[in-house]
């Protein structure tokens, strides 16, 4: 059998081994036809095979990014006002204000990214400084983790949010001493204001579900799962026009749906059956335990250092969670759970146990998301239980570490951001971005994972949880594989499987750590086409 395709590079990561080797791929179709030396590939030459020679540099696995909000990412990235980088409240006010001057048609101005913990202000900023700017049109500012909101006088107005207004389940509309709202609205409460700017046309969700696509080819992710965004963002979904896309062989991306885990089995069973493709399907169910630390929301063992009169909290009382999962388990759902404080971890290990000895331990591949921070005596229930542990390695430089050194106590600092000890304890680890809260790019998270810098990028956070860059590779490739149960198609560079393969610009073993960062990608395939390809002079040779 001749290959359509053959591309050979002296760096080719199979994710077999811990280091890439000089080795040649060829492809027929959308599967990968061998893996072999260069002089071996001869044989499946033809007239019509088209050769790639990558000298030197990397030939990977396409990217499997495991934790993603697609419609919020196109929002967030392309419809809203980047806010990552200002300075204090009145910064980020003058940024809303000229982008709302260059977009006069904007009925709604969103933007994403502000926190105030880097601004050094100790208290959430509050309407009037935004009114001050703009106060003739709403304006919905998100927080860098995506758990609270920060809107004017008319958002609240248009949203009808007044002093007598009751918080939502798991939502606080915060108020000022005369109970009047801030301009706050935390969790649940930001889906108040999110009803009215989340009204997207059908053919405003087309153009962002593309945007996404040709984003994703871009950084050589090749697919992703698309996770429940939450209560506070319920609006943004895009289920339909995936579907759309994928009937009409448009996705060049591979979508795996992990809709809400509320008790509605009628539409869990509906998506079961409705979302089945290769390239789009339905693997689970996702939910949230708790919320952010910032936020207070994460759900502690202990109080907060600073705020002690709270631990947090969860989102639903333990026995309805647990009833969701023990019939969620027993239907043979996969779940994943939102867990960021040791609390809420141990609550999920916790459901998770107990529905096993109801319904007896199968390979379910439940799964705890983020665990920022966790027990160490809840470490070794992941394996027991056989829950799988997935972290997003660039969370741990999202935001300055006295964003939670300042909230927990002393004795948990080694078990902040854990990574490392998930891998020691022999999991198979699935890695992600949680984009848009971070950016896709997978440099990030590989670099982060083997230095462990933090927010300033010069010094190293918790030393002992650093990888290898094997491990991460593999991590974001065959670990999210295995995480939908498709570790047989994917996450690898062998014979039968699925031809989804990521070209980048360099060797990443052989460049210093740093120069991670700066690697770009030159090639993405998804089922053998390329949906992706720059400097194509300089990298294909046509025989």
């Amino acid at each position: 059998m001749k290959a359509d395709l053959i591309i050979q590079s002296k760096a080719v990561f199979t994710g077999l081994k811990e280091h890439p080797e000089h080795l040649a791929v060829a492809i027929k179709d959308n599967k990968i036809l061998a893996v072999c030396k260069p002089q071996e590939a001869n044989k499946y030459m033809s007239d019509e095979t088209r050769l790639i020679d990558a000298g030197e540099k990397l030939v990977s696995p396409g990217f499997f990014d495991s934790h993603i909000h697609i419609m919020a990412g196109s929002l967030f990235n392309y419809y809203a006002v980047p806010l990552n980088d200002t300075l204090s409240a009145k910064d980020a006010a003058e940024k809303v204000k000229a982008y709302a001057d260059e977009h006069p048609d904007s009925s709604w101005i969103i933007g994403t990214g502000w926190d105030y913990t880097a601004w050094g202000d100790k208290h959430f900023p509050d309407r009037h400084i935004l009114d001050q700017y703009i106060s003739d049109r709403p304006v919905f500012l998100i927080h860098a983790e995506g758990h609270y909101g920060w809107v004017n006088t008319k958002a609240l107005d248009i949203a009808n949010i007044k002093p007598d207004t009751a918080n939502p389940d798991y939502g606080i509309i915060h108020k000022d001493g005369d109970g009047h709202p801030t301009g706050i609205l935390i969790e649940s409460a930001m889906s108040l204001v999110g009803e009215y700017a989340y009204n997207f046309s059908d053919e405003q969700k087309r153009k962002m579900v593309q945007l996404f696509l040709d984003h994703a080819a871009s950084f050589g992710v090749t697919a992703v799962n698309d996770l429940y965004l939450s209560r506070a963002h319920e609006q943004l979904e895009g289920y339909a026009t995936f579907k759309e896309f994928d009937e009409n062989d448009l996705l060049t991306v591979r979508i795996h749906l992990y809709p809400p885990l509320n008790g509605d089995w009628e539409q869990a069973n509906e998506f079961r059956t409705t979302f089945t493709s290769p390239k789009l399907k339905m693997s689970g169910l996702k939910q949230f335990i708790d919320g952010v630390v910032t936020g207070y929301t994460a759900y502690m063992l202990d109080v907060y250092k600073d705020k002690p009169e709270t631990r947090g909290e969860i989102g639903f009382s333990e026995e309805q969670l647990q009833e969701w999962v023990t019939a969620a388990d027993k239907e043979g759902y996969q779940i994943k759970f939102h867990t960021i404080g040791d609390g809420a971890v141990r609550l999920g290990l916790d459901l998770y146990e107990n529905a096993q000895k109801e319904n007896g331990k199968r390979d379910s591949r439940h799964t705890l998301e983020h665990i920022e921070v966790i027990a160490p005596e809840d470490i070794p229930r992941f394996k027991q239980l056989g829950v799988l542990p997935s972290v997003q390695p660039y969370h741990m430089a999202l935001m300055p570490r006295e964003s939670h050194t300042e909230r927990v106590s002393k004795e948990k600092f080694p078990y902040i951001y854990p990574n490392a000890l998930f891998f020691k304890e022999g999991h198979v680890m699935p890695y992600s971005s949680d984009y848009p809260i971070v950016p896709l790019n997978p440099m990030l998270g590989l670099y982060h994972a083997v230095t462990r810098k933090d927010y300033s990028l010069e010094d190293t956070w918790n030393e002992q949880e650093k990888i290898t860059l094997a491990q991460a590779l593999r991590a974001y490739t065959y670990g999210s594989a295995y995480s939908v149960f498709r570790e047989h198609e994917m996450g690898t560079l062998e014979k039968g499987k699925l031809a989804d393969i990521v070209i980048l610009d360099r060797n990443l073993f052989h460049v210093p750590e740093k120069e991670i960062l700066d690697a770009k990608v030159e090639m993405t395939m998804v089922d053998g086409k390329v949906v992706y390809e720059k400097n194509t002079k300089k990298l294909v040779n046509h025989p």
